[in-house]
């Protein structure tokens, strides 16, 4: 199997797999539904087009770094005066994930093209959340566990040089192993967030089974390593504090 590995930053991201009109809430984490409808925008695909295809890609994403919830308290108001509905809508500010999704060779390969070339702007959950630049895809030949697992820190540098450990705690969210997650302490939970359509008049999820867990991953910036990575482009270029380092 083959994994396309892709990091997610912005100054906003928002990712709810739940929520209803007038509270939007996110996730600490990118969903499989919004990933999947980001490709889907990559390929050119229009709302009311099949996404049978991207559906058996298996799914995982891992928390580099986690970012501070924002509260949006928004009012809205209509020409006519009539009376304004009011919501509150939560994005992930300042965060940075990896996301990864496990297939078939040549599906990844023109899902990674397609990256590369988007026919629709993307955005990491809502269209207020563009992503701080050109979403760097990867292609790993190895299994997705394998990759989320073994990747270098990618959170800001800022944040790397201060935490300065050689090894940092992170947590991985993915698709459940039917055999391998039956065992230990990991227990997998049942989340609705498999997208069937995102036609605006049938919209549909089913549910999926997940598993979090906790690993150590290296820091590039760490104590122990003496030529530390310079991760501006793996993220994006995003990083404001940037320009307050010497």
């Amino acid at each position: 199997m083959t994994t396309l590995l892709l990091t997610l930053a912005a100054p906003l991201q928002s990712w709810g797999v739940a929520s209803r009109f007038p509270v939007r809430a996110t996730q600490d984490h990118p969903s499989k539904s919004g990933v999947i409808g980001l490709l889907a925008a990559a390929m050119g695909r229009r709302r009311t087009d099949p996404i049978e295809d991207l559906l058996g890609l298996r799914f995982g994403v891992r928390i580099d770094q986690a970012g501070a919830l924002v509260r949006d308290f928004q009012t809205a108001h209509r020409a006519d005066g009539a009376s304004a509905p009011i919501s509150e809508r939560y994005y992930l500010g300042d965060a940075v994930f990896l996301a990864g999704l496990e297939g078939e060779a040549s599906l990844v390969a023109t899902l990674d093209g397609a990256l590369r070339r988007p026919m629709f702007p993307l955005y990491l959950g809502r269209r207020a959340c563009p992503p701080a630049g050109p979403i760097r895809a990867e292609v790993h030949d190895k299994p997705l566990r394998t990759v989320l697992e073994t990747m270098p820190w990618r959170a800001a540098r800022r944040i790397r040089r201060k935490d300065g450990r050689a090894e940092v705690p992170v947590d991985i969210v993915a698709d459940a192993d039917p055999v391998d997650d039956t065992r230990g302490d990991v227990v997998p939970a049942l989340v609705r967030d498999v997208p069937q359509s995102f036609d605006p008049v049938r919209r549909d999820y089913g549910v999926r089974r997940v598993v979090r867990y906790r690993t150590l991953i290296s820091n590039p910036d760490g104590a122990r390593h003496a030529e530390p990575e310079r991760v501006t482009d793996a993220i994006g270029g995003h990083d404001p504090f940037d320009a307050l380092e010497a």
